[in-house]
This record gives C-alpha cells, structure tokens and sequence, in this order.
C-alpha cells in the first residue's frame, strides 16, 4: 500500500512551499489565471444562489407538511418530488456539466458559469431548504394560524431565524465556487487550474505552490469578506459593510462578465440546442459495459465506501478544528486571564483558520496526486484526498455554525457559576450537534459527487469508470455511470433528510 521513496517525494513537495516560483512573468501569467477564476466563480455563485433561493423554499419540509391536515399525504408528494427533482443535476459533477456543456457551446465562457452554476444551485436549494427546516417554526406556525398565507410567513417568521446560516453558507458556496472554477481547468476552462494541471505534468513544484498560493489567498479573501458580513447581519439596514458588500457584489458580477466577455446570447442559439438534443440523444439507453450489471453494482460500492471513510476522516478532524476556529469571545465567554493569555487564544485561533483554509483551498485532485506519492492507486489515497479536503470544509461551516449561537443561555450558565468547560459541555455542544450533523450528511452526499474528480487519477469507483468511458467517447456507458451516481446521491439524500428527522 505504501510506495517505496513516496514518502521522499512528498516531503520534496512541501519542502518548496518555501521558495515558490517569483518570476514577473509567471506572476503575471498567475494573476490573469486567477482573474479568470474568480470572475467564473462570481457569475457561477450568483447563478447558483438564484436556484438555490427558489428551489430551497420548494424543496423545504417547512413548505410542504404545514397546512391542512387533509393535506398531508399530497404535501408529502410534493416534497418527495421536489427533493426527487433537485438530487439529479447536484448528482452530476460540474467536470461532468462542463464536458457536457463543452460539446454544446464549445470553448465559450458560458460552459464554466453554467456547469457552476446549475449544480451548485441544485445543492444550495438542497442546504438552504435543510437550514429552513432547522430553524424554529413557532414565528412561522403563529403567523399561519393568524391567517397570514405561507410565502409571507416563511419569509417574516423563518427565514430571518436562518439567515446568519444561510449568509454563512451562500459564502461557503463562493469558496467552492472558486475551488470549482480551478478544477475545470482540466477541461480547458481556463484560470488556475489549467495552468496547474501544465505545472502538475511537468512536475514544476515551485509554480505550483504559486499557482496555489493565489487559490488560498482567494478563499482567504471570500472567507474575511464572510466573516465582516455575518457579523453585521443583525445591524442596521444601513450599515456600511453590509452596503459596501452588495455594491462589492454587483461591481463584481459586472467586472466578471466582462472580464470573461461572457455572451448570454448563446443560450438562444438553436444550432446549440440541437447539438445538445443530439448529444443526449447519443448518450440514451445506457450502455452497462462488458461487466453487466454486476460490475457496476460493485463499483458503487466501491465509490460508496471511498465517500464513507473520508466522511469518518472529515468529520471528527472538522470538529477538532472547529471549536479553536471559532470566535466563541462574541458569545460573551470570559476574557480574563490575562493579556497573554487572549492574545495566545488570538493567534490559535488564526492559526487554526490558516489550516482549514489550506486544507479546503489545494482541490481533491491535487490532494489525491500528493497522496499517490506515498499510496499505491487505490481507494485509500482517494478517500485521504477526500477527507482532508472535506475536514478543511467541515471545520470552517461547523466554526461558523458554532460563532451563530445565541450567546444569551451561555451567559445565564455562566452567571449560575458554570465553569468552561461546563458551558461548553452543556451550552455550546449541544446547541450545535444538529447542525454539525446536517453539515455532514450533506458533505457526504458531496463527497460521493467529488469522488469522480479522484477517480481520475485512479482512486477507482465510478469516478474511473466514467473518465474511461468519457474519453473513449462512449457516451451510452458514460450515461449509465452517471446514472448510477445519481441513484446513489439519491439514497444518500434521502437517507440523510430520515436521519436529520431523527434527530431534530
């Protein structure tokens, strides 16, 4: 399992952290690359929060199960249904999306903000509807029993309960986003990961810590900017950071189509669809290879428990994390101790903020190449790849989760003479066990989508079955890979909206 000298060429890896490539041109060459990814990632985020507002409304058991009891069995239809509707384009990678995209618009701005967009859209509804049905309804269910109709309601008296989350994770989006646009480098989307994936092949270690030096200090950025909104999102309407953010925001949606010169015309193109009507129709009547069905049965086992032992790894090293991350201070927790002692909580706190981001920033492909270094092909590099990327995730939603609380039971434990680690075992723990679970459960579903990005570079699965049948253009056997995946991110769905119910 473990490669001889692998270990070697690992540490020869991140030995040149330390020096990475400085040269003007390749800083130019970097910049431009990240100019790009950051503006597919604005239009990508932007695209997908629109879906996401709309879809997570309909696909919320808050929507659905309230009303009429006569009703209930119909409600319950219809959440199934809009549940049904949003699993199949978040169980399709965007590699997929921008492949598929590829073959319609060819090389044209519009594969990336949509192959974005569209997937990430489906899973924000997903995630927006969960938080929805996290927060209270007592406002909402008062507001309905007073005659109120069910729009107004939610909006008045259940979304306010969730917008902290809601802003946190629209955030978090952005930062996938931008980890996204890299990864669609390797299909000639352009930005950082397409000059990577030139570095990554002829072994220039050097520009690659500069490649992904402007990747973290990208989601560096998004995650201040986060950390600036969420906290003023009780203020005043007019408070100058929460204005300044949505002119930052519009400015550069503007900026980013532009700088792409992203063409929306190519939408009414009908030569496009019809090459996409032709494509579809090529790829029609899955093709299940010369294993049967046997075959695929176990590579989605496989590909099933790659994204379980990453999940395993994630989680509990997220929550290792999470809690030095988070800035419990504005809950009201005690200062004193001296000047030493908070500037020592201070800078782990920074320190620890610094790992997640390097963890969640280098994208599961690279992590899973740095891996085979040391592990021969296999799913254990796959799901180390995995995992490390998905604790650097974790850390930073369950440090936010954590940084949401209200402060007010924490202060009345203190007041009765709790000590910290009694408010912490009793107040902050189980005010946020909930929501550290729904976060996992919905990382697991992603890491089942991420499995295809590793699975190229031969962590195995269905993510190897479909990159072998997508450049043998066999697009019938493509289909029925992606169809299994979507059958498994729909078992997966389900069984994480059952498990969540459990525990509410």
């Amino acid at each position: 399992m473990i490669l001889p000298g692998g270990g070697a060429a690992f540490v020869e890896f991140f030995g040149t952290a330390l020096h990475p490539e400085l040269d003007q041109k390749f800083l130019v060459l970097t910049l431009i690359a990240a100019l790009t990814t950051l503006a597919y990632a604005v239009l990508g985020t932007l695209l997908s929060t629109v879906i996401g507002i709309v879809g997570g409304v309909l696909a919320s058991q808050a929507w659905w199960m309230s009303g009429v009891r006569g009703r209930a069995r119909r409600s319950k239809a219809g959440w199934a249904v809009a549940r049904l509707v949003l699993a199949v384009p978040r169980g399709i990678h965007e590699v997929v999306w921008a492949l598929f995209f590829l073959l319609v618009f060819g090389l044209n701005p519009m594969v990336a903000v949509l192959a974005i967009g569209i997937p990430f859209g489906a899973v924000t509804a997903k995630v927006f509807s969960e938080l929805l049905d996290e927060a209270p309804r007592r406002p909402y269910e008062a507001l309905q029993a007073a005659g109120v109709r069910k729009l107004p309601a939610m909006l008045y008296g259940l979304v306010p309960l969730a917008l902290p989350d809601l802003v946190s994770y629209s955030f978090y989006r952005f930062d996938c986003a931008i980890r996204s646009a890299a990864i669609l480098g390797i299909v000639g989307a352009g930005g950082l990961g397409y000059e990577l994936v030139l570095s990554f092949q002829t072994l220039r270690y050097h520009e690659i810590w500069t490649l992904l030096y402007a990747l973290i200090a990208l989601n560096a950025a998004a995650e201040v900017w986060s950390g600036w909104v969420r906290r003023r999102h009780n203020g005043p309407s007019h408070d100058p950071v929460l204005i300044g953010s949505l002119l930052v925001g519009i400015l550069l949606a503007v900026l980013s189509i532009w700088w792409i010169g992203l063409d929306v015309r190519v939408l009414g193109d009908s030569g496009n669809w019809h090459r996409a009507v032709t494509v579809l129709g090529d790829a029609w009547s899955p093709d299940l290879g010369p294993g049967g069905i046997g075959n695929l049965i176990e590579l989605t086992a496989v590909t099933l428990a790659m994204s379980v032992l990453a999940m395993v790894f994630a989680f509990f090293t997220g929550v290792l994390l999470a809690f030095p991350a988070a800035r419990l201070s504005q809950l009201g927790r005690r200062t004193n101790g001296g000047l030493v002692r908070r500037a020592g909580r201070a800078a782990s706190m920074v320190a620890v903020r610094i790992i997640l981001v390097v963890l969640r920033a280098i994208p599961p492909p690279v992590w899973a190449l740095l891996f085979l270094f040391v592990c021969y092909p296999g799913i254990v590099p796959g799901a180390l790849a995995l995992g490390v990327y998905t604790a650097g995730v974790l850390g930073r939603l369950m440090a936010e989760a954590a940084e949401n609380l209200d402060g007010r039971p924490l202060r009345a434990l203190r007041a009765q003479g709790a000590t910290e680690a009694q408010v912490f075992s009793y107040g902050v723990v189980p005010a946020v066990a909930s929501r550290f679970v729904a976060f996992g459960l919905y990382r697991w579903e992603v890491t089942i989508r991420e499995t295809i990005v590793v699975g190229v570079v031969g962590a195995g699965g269905l993510g190897l079955l479909l990159d072998h049948r997508l450049h043998a253009f066999d697009y019938r056997g493509a289909f029925a890979a992606m169809l299994a995946l979507a059958v498994l991110t729909i078992v997966v769905d389900f069984a994480s909206a059952f498990a969540r119910r459990s525990i509410r």
